[in-house]
């Protein structure tokens, strides 16, 4: 039923109503009118958001262009096996688990060298990577990646990643942008998964990126399985005439494939259906499109405006070697030089958010509420920031630099107040963008892969 037809039977139940009335029943009111004048107020609020969504741009989500079955084969089996890692100890998926929201449920990751999955991952020496794992969801849509934008794509649509330079051969590999890319960076990373030691890999000097993926290539060659994959994934070429980012665009074909989600309540609801969220998802929709200008920034159908701000997250694990001690992490500003981009971040998209906590570049605030209430008076939030929340190795990692960060945070948070019950609204209605499926991931994990590798996996 349309939100006229609602406005049109309110009115003529209210004129039937009031031209019955007798002395007899003064003060009285009619249950029936009151649940119709109920529904006809939240047809109205659901009008009120749609409207809203169309005003920044929060439309229904695009499904990815299909992706043939070879190369998402491949994507999948290169993405599970530790044979990419240097001591062949962990793989992509190590730290980007699907049974925990294609992340590792850790405030900043535990990468190469260490045991055991999720939280319960431990290192010997109690190393973590630099910043949180961040999930995997819809990136088909994000024409920007990582935290600080190191792949991106330029004016003309060139996909660009500056410190690691790409060849224009390599670059034209790549079917899906920035997400066939991305697999390309962890396995130059000594924390992530080439290691400091122990392999070939690791005896690369760190500036010499293709060297390693070259190296990577004669691994996988030494495997004939991976050899057939190779070429049933890119028909008519030869595996010895391939390079690595042959290996990372299947990798982001397959996260294109399997991890993109949009048959949230939230796309039911853009699609006509009022009933797809409940009256507090629509306050709290409409307090995020509106009032509490949370849009300004999660704009577009991912939920983000691909730009960069300070929000005022506490600084806390290894840092990226910013700083006096090399424990802070100025975010953008390494890519820039840029003082003003200081400690600015990514703007996360949200869909299946709630499903991927902890939260920030460093997985300072660990769970969905409190991520939205740190917004509000985040100045005094940050101060008063309480370490114990984290697990017992980070809780001493806190850095003092507050007022550091407050110089640079972007200004509209200055004054923004939420109150708690705005903020429960906001928390309910983020929980909306959660598509059912993306809840249960068991069947994008393989049975084996053609190392022969171990697979790391949830029970």
């Amino acid at each position: 039923m349309t939100s006229r037809n609602l406005v049109g039977i309110a009115g003529i139940c209210a004129t039937l109503w009031l031209a019955g009335c007798g002395d007899d029943t003064t003060g009285m009111t009619d249950p029936h009118l009151e649940i119709q004048a109920a529904t006809v107020e939240t047809a109205a609020l659901a009008a009120e958001v749609r409207q809203l969504a169309a005003g920044s741009g929060i439309n229904s989500l695009q499904r990815p262009a299909p992706v043939r079955r070879e190369l998402s084969l491949l994507g999948q089996a290169l993405a599970f096996d530790k044979v990419l890692s240097g001591n062949r100890d962990i793989s992509c998926m190590t730290c980007h688990l699907p049974k925990l929201g294609t992340t590792d449920a850790r405030s900043v990751a535990v990468g190469q060298g260490a045991t055991g999955l999720g939280t319960g991952r431990v290192h010997p020496q109690g190393k973590f990577v630099h910043r949180n794992a961040p999930p995997l969801f819809n990136l088909h849509a994000m024409p920007l990646l990582t935290w600080d934008g190191r792949v991106f794509r330029d004016g003309k649509g060139v996909v660009r990643t500056p410190g690691a330079p790409l060849l224009a051969s390599q670059r034209a590999v790549l079917e899906f942008g920035t997400l066939s890319a991305l697999g390309m960076f962890p396995v130059l990373s000594r924390s992530e998964m080439r290691g400091d030691a122990g392999n070939e890999l690791a005896a690369i000097p760190d500036s010499l990126h293709q060297r390693t993926w070259k190296f990577l290539m004669r691994r996988l060659g030494l495997i004939p399985e991976y050899r057939t994959m190779f070429e049933s994934a890119y028909p008519g070429q030869s595996f010895d005439n391939m390079n690595f980012a042959h290996a990372g665009n299947a990798m982001g074909g397959w996260i294109a494939a399997v991890f993109a989600f949009s048959n949230s309540p939230w796309d039911r609801f853009l699609a006509g259906n009022d009933d797809a969220l409940t009256e507090v998802q629509l306050r709290g929709a409409k307090a995020f499109l509106g009032t509490a200008k949370c849009a300004q920034c999660h704009s577009g159908p991912s939920f983000s405006d691909g730009k960069f701000h300070n929000v005022a997250v506490a600084q806390v694990g290894p840092g990226f070697g910013n700083g006096s001690d090399g424990r802070d992490d100025f975010g953008r500003m390494r890519q820039t030089g840029n003082p003003a981009h200081r400690y600015a971040f990514r703007t996360p998209p949200l869909r299946n958010v709630e499903l991927t906590a902890p939260y920030g570049h460093d997985g300072a605030i660990v769970d969905l509420r409190s991520w939205v209430d740190h917004y509000s008076q985040s100045a005094t939030k940050l101060r008063a920031y309480d370490p114990t929340q984290l697990e017992p190795l980070l809780q001493g990692t806190l850095l003092p630099t507050a007022e550091d960060i407050l110089l640079t945070r972007d200004s509209r948070l200055r004054t923004l107040v939420l109150q708690p019950q705005t903020v429960d609204e906001i928390t309910e209605f983020l929980k909306s963008l959660t598509d059912p499926a993306a809840r249960d991931l068991r069947t994008v994990v393989p049975v084996r892969v053609p190392s022969g590798l171990p697979i790391d996996d949830l029970p």
